[in-house]
């Protein structure tokens, strides 16, 4: 069982306005969106990652707050920079983005580029423990055991005498219990190096942007969004006055009635078949 967030109301919100072309699905037995019309750059917002014959993307999340404000910033002054308002990935699972200002903002401008992912830890000393809070999305707690564990077989980790896996409703915890005489920080960094606590994030912003696959910057993905949101609000305002223009005739017979209401009375009472009433008014 699912349900959405409040926010996906903003993601269909208007598909019922002809805002995006349907397509037959894939049995032809309905039809389904070629897009969604999204109200804000949700590529940016949702993780993205596909693979396709020759090409793929990776695409990270970046925050919510940032991307609107960004587009907002863009539309005021369009040479804006979206780095100066959202300066780095925002994953929901957390972690740690180990921040490098040149590489990033070479990955803002080009679609391609590497940063790295280190997880979030508490040392607790008077329990000899490590506590894991947070790991990167690239990552899972279960990968990161088996890492762990096969370091420890292969005796190339001494001071680590146990590793659990205490996630609950609270949120995820991974413990690590270290020996006496073991520097915790040090005993981290080996980890980060050896195991899935800390890895790499690939960046590709490829996209279809009308059917043809192109290699985006951060700025050319937000103006991508924002002819198609232009061309959303059109063909939605569009769509309004088609529903007006075919409510419009009723409202004018309704005023002919009203300003001729006997004439009207007596064309219902000498019409002999219900059917014809609509037909004979709408002749006189």
């Amino acid at each position: 069982e699912a349900r959405l967030a409040n926010i996906a109301e903003e993601i269909f919100k208007e598909i019922n306005q002809d805002t995006v072309d349907f397509v037959p699905n894939y049995d032809g037995s309905t039809e389904e969106p070629v897009l969604l019309p999204t109200r804000f750059p949700a590529i940016l917002v949702n993780s993205n990652q596909g693979i396709a014959v020759g090409m793929a993307n990776n695409i990270p999340s970046f925050n919510l707050n940032e991307v609107c404000d960004a587009t907002i910033e863009y539309l005021r002054k369009p040479s804006s920079n979206p780095i100066d308002l959202m300066p780095a990935p925002d994953f929901a699972g957390g972690g740690q983005l180990l921040y490098n200002p040149e590489k990033m903002a070479e990955i803002y401008d080009t679609g391609r580029g590497t940063f790295r992912l280190r997880a979030k830890y508490r040392v607790l000393p008077k329990e000899r423990m490590i506590e894991i809070y947070e790991i990167p999305n690239t990552s899972t707690v279960e990968g990161i055991i088996d890492d762990i564990s096969k370091l420890v077989r292969e005796d190339k980790l001494k001071d680590i005498t146990d590793i659990r896996d205490e996630t609950d409703l609270n949120g995820l915890r991974l413990t690590i219990d270290y020996r006496r005489n073991a520097d915790p920080e040090q005993l981290m960094m080996k980890l980060f190096r050896s195991t899935g606590l800390e890895n790499r994030f690939a960046c590709n912003f490829t996209m279809l942007i009308k059917g043809r696959p192109l290699l985006m910057s951060v700025k050319d993905i937000i103006i991508a969004w924002v002819d198609f949101r232009r061309e959303s609000v059109v063909r939605a305002t569009n769509h309004r006055i088609r529903e007006i223009d075919e409510k419009l005739h009723l409202l004018y017979a309704l005023e002919k009635i009203l300003l001729d209401i006997d004439e009207a009375i007596r064309i219902v009472r000498q019409t002999e078949k219900e059917a014809d009433v609509v037909a004979n008014l709408s002749k006189h």
